[in-house]
């Protein structure tokens, strides 16, 4: 059974990440937990643990431009269906957190709302999904430093959008989010 989960639904930049996770139940990390109610440090170290006990891991991005296409939703579903479809081990079944599971799942899944501080599945996609868009974030900060994405990870603090003010939108900016939408 995979847990999956996404990180970066509501963010002005970057993509949306998605990560599907199988663990061994004989040998699960200690601690798991939703990733929104963990500590950075937290879920870094959790990360690491999650990785070397799980039996698979998949994690895939949906990108700004294909948010901007097909809408946050459908990227979200489509960035799921792909972190499914990374895994070494095919799922026989797949819980989801949230209120539907994606159309065209590879086998039978359901949706559980909250499910990312219930399901340990869950919850580990939930922290591995989040700690893999924040490094991305970092990463694209050292490319784009004036949007500060390594501060807020693309979120529409006061800071970032002062810089988007100043500096117009990155490549890595989502144009049909506002405050790109209203121009």
């Amino acid at each position: 059974m995979a847990g999956v989960d996404e990180a970066g639904r509501g963010p002005l930049a970057g993509p949306v990440a998605a990560a599907a996770v199988i663990l061994d139940p004989r040998n699960l990390p200690r601690g798991l937990n939703d990733s929104k109610l963990l500590t950075r440090e937290a879920r870094e170290i959790l990360f690491e643990d999650i990785m070397a006990r799980a039996l698979a891991v998949g994690v895939a991005f949906a990108s700004a431009a294909e948010i901007d296409s097909i809408n946050i939703r459908q990227a979200t579903f489509e960035a799921m269906r792909r972190a499914l479809f990374a895994l070494s081990i095919p799922p026989r079944y797949v819980l989801i957190d949230g209120n539907d599971p994606p159309p065209r799942l590879s086998c039978p899944g359901e949706a559980i709302v909250k499910g990312d501080g219930a399901i340990a599945s869950i919850a580990a996609a939930s922290i591995i999904a989040k700690v893999t868009r924040d490094r991305l974030m970092a990463r694209l900060c050292a490319r784009f430093p004036v949007y500060g994405f390594s501060q807020h990870a693309g979120y529409g603090t006061p800071a970032h959008l002062a810089a988007i003010a100043q500096h117009g939108p990155s490549p890595y900016h989502r144009l049909s989010f506002s405050p790109f939408k209203a121009r």
